[in-house]
């Protein structure tokens, strides 16, 4: 079970849950000392480099895993269309860079994708499954990764992917069905009732989405509900499988307080002991972040 956050440049987390006068540079190392996981999101908006990632390995500890979101350029822009040479890309930007620390990569579809189950069966064959294959597909990047594209593996890697639905068509057991064919995770994403929230389990392991469950990306979750999270997730790391959290509410500067929080009770859970009350671990309810 590893429980964190989604991104970690945030202007109004400085001062708030990073350190007054914590050095930007800084931020990474420091959530990599209180948390086991983090969701990288600027690989959505845009291409990173090599050296990019290299760093980010080496800025976190042994142990630590980092679930990497797929570019939006394929999932909202292509709508997983003609997408090989955009996923060569993607895979040649730099992601083997995190070596033994790569974990799931996530696809989050726009809410006016509906269920497909044909586009989404030939996206899903065209995903690499270990990080042999996602060098090979690498290198067959365009022209514009030439002189910055990492196609090499360091080592063979089972790869994992999930997906993230945003329409109320893919509430139904065909799509349930179509994942558990191919090894795809389902996201199970909390959205303050804007989008499906659906917590079948598809593959080996469950990647949680936290986004507010009662203001979208804002509201903080209270103890009760956090409980009530830590339940699921020990029933389902109870099933072998391996669980991923990501808490996405950041608007407020919720987010790395109540995933240290969750992560709190989750590790008292597993001592056998009873969970502290949690509401120390969170930050108070801020008000809007500035712009």
């Amino acid at each position: 079970m590893r429980v964190g956050i989604s991104g970690w440049t945030y202007p109004p987390w400085r001062g708030v849950f990073y350190p007054k006068g914590l050095p930007h540079r800084s931020e990474l190392s420091y959530v990599g000392e209180r948390m086991a996981t983090l969701e990288i999101n600027g690989t959505f908006y845009a291409l990173q480099r090599p050296e990019s990632f290299r760093a980010w390995h080496d800025h976190t500890p042994d142990g630590f895993v980092f679930a990497v979101k797929g570019p939006r350029f394929i999932t909202h822009m292509k709508k997983l269309r003609d997408v090989q040479t955009p996923l060569a890309n993607f895979f040649a930007s730099g992601v083997l860079g995190l070596r033994g620390k790569l974990g799931p990569v996530l696809w989050q579809l726009p809410p006016n994708f509906g269920f497909d189950p044909v586009r989404l069966a030939e996206f899903f064959a065209q995903l690499p499954r270990s990080t042999a294959e996602a060098a090979w597909l690498a290198r067959r990047h365009d022209d514009r990764l030439d002189g910055r594209a990492l196609t090499e593996a360091d080592a063979e890697r089972g790869l994992r992917h999930a997906l993230e639905v945003r329409h109320a068509s893919f509430k139904t057991d065909r799509f349930v069905d179509l994942l558990r064919e191919h090894q795809i995770g389902l996201v199970v994403a909390d959205t303050a009732g804007k989008w499906p929230l659906i917590r079948e389990v598809t593959s080996d392991f469950v990647y949680v989405r936290l986004h507010g469950d009662k203001e979208l990306y804002a509201s903080g979750y209270s103890p009760d509900a956090l409980r009530q999270w830590a339940s699921t997730i020990r029933a389902w790391a109870d099933t072998d499988r391996d669980v991923f959290v990501y808490f996405d509410n950041d608007v407020k500067v919720r987010a790395p307080f109540d995933a240290l929080a969750l992560a709190a009770i989750l590790d008292e859970a597993s001592a056998g002991e009873t969970a502290p009350e949690p509401a120390g671990i969170n930050a108070p309810d801020r008000g809007p972040a500035p712009s």
